[in-house]
């Protein structure tokens, strides 16, 4: 007979471990726990039976993971810096100048390069779990400096968050822009993964007192060292100067040999300048040799691979023709539209932009420069218009981004009814309101538009009692007793093989409803109310669109 198992020694009692089990195992703090285990990414999980692994009303974690931190070397910084505040203190309370000094220039230092090196192995892993990282970078980099967020944080936040979108312009990756009510949405195409990221508007931001900025402040700090690396990794695949350095400044120092570093940092959060870049490595060439060897690999590739093939690079072939979609634009951004994302966006697709030099630091021409082909305002009066240029609302930019088009500009004239900004990342599909600005544009494109009532109404019960009724009506009216019932002639016409065919399929249809197990019945009768519900809908978003359309033109 096998040894008798004793209990608490194997299954659940053992896989998982409380909260407060692991603090007195690894002798820290909550706070620093909390602290650890999110700069780790380690979370808590939940046991399929709790009563077996320790009882309810508490936290688990799994052994295995607080065994993983028992070896952190950041545990080990976490009891320094405790050690060096105390001592500290002491040295306060007593006076000690000389000895708090000393002291406080010999601070512990949390690095996190290890953590992020162990989490992320590969470059394409950190990429693809950079969505997060780059949403919180660019909120703390428009939040105020208080006493909960530091300034040498947002200044951190905002020096990285710059240098992304200067990598974005060079390398021309950006893809999608939508304008929201919580901020700019975009999306750009780095390395082959697809990311997405939101930039609050430029308010002035409010830090509500129920938001616990210390766990956020944790992973910020996460976050930050990740996108350091991120960036450097970026900006060599590019050849470009890191840390980033324009162009203009790359040859300019003063006395000393530096760089003055109020005058660059300005100019190089304006977006408007060129960064200087490395000399060319082999490498692009060997890349390039082996672009063209693959591109000759096309024998023994069977039908469907090769459909595909030619529809990626016809893809291709339209994201590579977007880069340079403002190629033979000049651009003056007026003082009332935000300056920084129009910048960002049309320096992105080859565009030249400025602005007034009262306004900002960094711009490149003045308003009365002949060769400005479109000036972008968001007001119905300007005190001098010139007439070799367009004046439009910077709704254009966004929507020419979006459509991989320059879009006519007689709908986004200064005063004029702007037409519906379309989110980009919302696909049409079956069973959803399509507007009809997007219908148009697919049409256009030779796309095609998809069913949008997948269900057709259902007659009300006053419909059909109605009905019902005029049609009891109508027999009693022409029949009585022993008179008969005379109505004129009609022509038998052949029926339509379309109807007759459609009533047959419906016929069958409800036979095979009628055939189905209960169970498959059940299941189909929440698909097909569901698809009435979005048809549903679909209608009274079609109402609500003629009510409008009806309305302007009255006004």
């Amino acid at each position: 007979m096998g040894r008798e198992r004793k209990k608490g020694k194997a299954g659940a009692a053992v896989a998982f471990i409380s909260r407060n089990q692991a603090l007195k195992k690894l002798q820290v703090s909550l706070p620093d726990f909390r602290r650890l285990c999110i700069l780790k990414g380690i979370f808590p999980v939940e046991p399929r039976n709790k009563k077996k692994a320790g009882g309810a009303n508490k936290t688990y974690y799994r052994t295995k993971d607080v065994q993983f931190l028992a070896h952190e070397p950041v545990l080990d910084k976490f009891r320094e810096f405790k050690v060096f505040v105390k001592r500290l203190r002491k040295a306060v309370g007593r006076e000690d100048t000389e000895f708090a000094t000393r002291l406080s220039t010999n601070e512990p230092v949390l690095t996190l390069d290890h953590i992020v090196r162990e989490r992320y192995p590969s470059f394409a892993d950190a990429l693809r779990d950079v969505d997060d990282c780059l949403s919180m970078v660019f909120l703390f980099s428009t939040l105020p400096q208080e006493n909960r967020v530091k300034r040498k944080v947002v200044q951190k936040c905002r020096r990285l968050s710059v240098e992304f979108m200067h990598y974005v312009i060079a390398a021309n990756c950006l893809r999608k822009v939508f304008v929201s009510i919580k901020g700019f949405y975009y999306q750009a195409e780095i390395q082959g993964e697809m990311i997405t990221w939101l930039v609050p508007h430029q308010f002035a931001q409010h830090t509500p007192p129920d938001v616990d900025f210390r766990v956020m402040l944790t992973f910020l700090e996460f976050y930050t060292t990740l996108f350091g690396f991120i960036n450097f990794r970026l900006f060599s695949l590019l050849n470009l100067h890191y840390p980033p350095m324009i162009s203009e400044f790359a040859s300019v120092s003063t006395e000393d040999g530096d760089v003055e570093s109020s005058e660059h940092d300005e100019l190089f959060a304006s977006l408007a300048h060129r960064l200087s870049s490395l000399p060319q490595t082999q490498l692009a060439t060997e890349h390039a040799e082996e672009d063209e060897e693959v591109a000759q690999l096309d024998v023994g590739l069977s039908p469907d691979e090769l459909a595909q093939k030619e529809r990626a690079q016809k893809q291709a072939e339209e994201v590579q023709q977007a880069k340079t979609l403002f190629k033979d634009c000049r651009f003056f951004v007026g003082r009332e539209v935000p300056r920084e994302p129009l910048v960002f966006v049309i320096r992105c697709f080859g565009g030249t932009v400025s602005w007034s030099s009262s306004q900002a630091v960094g711009s490149t021409y003045q308003e009365d420069d002949d060769c400005i082909t479109h000036h972008i305002v968001d007001r119905p009066v300007q005190s001098h218009r010139y007439l070799s240029r367009y004046y439009t609302q910077p709704q254009w930019v966004f929507d020419c981004v979006n459509a991989r088009r320059v879009l006519p500009v007689e709908k986004y004239f200064v005063g004029a009814v702007l037409p519906p900004h379309l989110s980009p990342f919302v696909e049409a599909t079956e069973g959803q309101y399509v507007p009809p600005e997007q219908v148009e544009q697919m049409e256009e494109e030779g796309l095609e538009v998809p069913v949008m009532e997948l269900q057709p109404p259902k007659k009300s019960k006053k419909r059909k009692a109605a009905e019902a009724e005029e049609e009891q009506k109508h027999v009693e009216a022409h029949s009585g007793a022993g008179e008969a019932l005379i109505r004129p002639g009609k022509i038998e016409r052949a029926e339509d093989p379309g109807k007759s065919a459609s009533r047959q399929a419906e016929e069958e249809k409800r036979l095979a409803v009628m055939a189905m197990p209960k169970k498959r019945k059940r299941l189909y009768g929440k698909i097909m109310q569901s698809q009435q519900k979005k048809s549903t809908e679909v209608r009274k978003f079609k109402q609500r669109r003629q009510a409008l359309d009806k309305a302007r033109s009255k006004a």
